[in-house]
């Protein structure tokens, strides 16, 4: 840590002293016995600057109060919707790297959110975030023995289409959640079975990004094995990274990928701990005080305009794209998560049948 930055925490750390209790303790819970880690986080995403770092981190701190995050882990989905959720909202932990980071799966192109209504997917992929930051990290820092606080993100492009843009709606508020209140959480973004187009929508975000954002993309060749080897374990790939003809993120025993491998699952072991995780929280705060009945809503943030300039940008382009070839080629279409200018924005890349 430089001089510099270790000055610009010192003035953000005399500027949270001012805050009301309200803010320091969801702050003490957001930050999990590392506070001068978390701080430096915000000021990395916006590129030291001391003002606009304060800013972002009250406005953040303001949310999770006004939204009740510290009480999200207490907040069960049903099983049955839960398990829809899963099937069709593709996201899970496949084990660690072997400096003993988290490896996190997302099946961008088969993720359908079309099984519940968004404000579940909403508040499931806020209590993934949660349960990694409250119980994920702070254990695989106890178990190294130094702080780990942050991820690395495997992204499987298989099954692309175009029609996903009909969810760019809730993508576009699940980024800007994660954009303005969970920065910096991500090491490295590894795409893997990218179609054969990729390098042309690539062409079109690379130059959008700043260079720090672009050092942390990979996109790997196939389905990733031999590189992501490198960084972790056989045991610690996601289940679509293991088989080279591997044609498919779902679980598909047929594949030879039954679902306790698969951990996009409700059967894997990520999601069971997760799961019974937050029915023990609901269970204990029942005893203690009563909750609230009821549906979980969040209030989505504003996202940045510079980030939105972005969107709106690819999103022209794959429309070119799509009108370019007539309709005639299936069009394909993906999320993916990246980080400029501090923000993880969700840039909507595009691929032609190549999945």
């Amino acid at each position: 840590m430089g001089v510099g930055n270790q000055e610009a925490i010192k003035q953000l750390q005399s500027l949270m002293e001012n805050v009301d209790e309200k803010l320091k303790i969801t702050f003490k819970n957001m930050h999990q016995g590392y506070p001068t880690e978390t701080l430096a986080r915000f000021l990395k995403a916006r590129d030291g600057c001391v003002a606009k770092a304060h800013k972002m981190l009250i406005d953040c701190l303001h949310w999770r109060v006004e939204n009740e995050i510290d009480k999200v882990l207490a907040k069960p989905i049903s099983a049955d919707l839960y398990r829809a959720v899963r099937d069709s909202q593709l996201i899970g932990m496949s084990g660690y790297t072997k400096e003993g980071v988290p490896v996190i799966a997302v099946g961008v192109g088969l993720s359908t959110y079309d099984k519940a209504s968004d404000k579940y997917y909403i508040q499931s992929h806020i209590q993934v975030n949660e349960y990694r930051d409250r119980v994920i990290l702070p254990t695989a820092t106890k178990k190294h023995g130094q702080y780990i606080g942050t991820c690395v993100k495997v992204l499987d492009m298989t099954g692309l289409k175009f029609s996903a843009l009909n969810q760019l709606r809730l993508l576009t508020a699940i980024s800007t959640i994660d954009d303005l209140n969970y920065p910096e959480k991500t090491d490295t973004y590894y795409i893997v079975n990218a179609p054969y187009v990729f390098s042309a929508c690539w062409k079109v975000v690379r130059p959008l990004l700043q260079e720090r954002t672009r050092r942390k993309i990979q996109v790997l060749q196939g389905c990733g094995k031999d590189e992501l080897l490198k960084v972790m374990d056989y045991a610690s790939l996601p289940h679509f990274c293991k088989k080279q003809d591997s044609k498919s993120s779902r679980h598909n025993t047929s594949a030879g990928v039954n679902t306790t491998e698969n951990c996009f699952s409700f059967n894997h072991v990520f999601h069971q701990q997760l799961y019974n995780y937050i029915k023990q929280q609901a269970n204990f705060v029942e005893s203690i005080s009563p909750m609230r009945q009821g549906s979980f809503y969040v209030d989505i943030p504003e996202p940045d305009p510079d980030d939105a300039k972005i969107a709106k940008t690819i999103e022209v382009e794959f429309h070119k794209l799509e009108n370019q070839n007539n309709g005639t080629i299936e069009v394909e279409f993906h999320k993916l998560e990246i980080q400029n200018n501090g923000f993880t924005n969700s840039l909507n890349g595009l691929a032609v049948n190549g999945h």
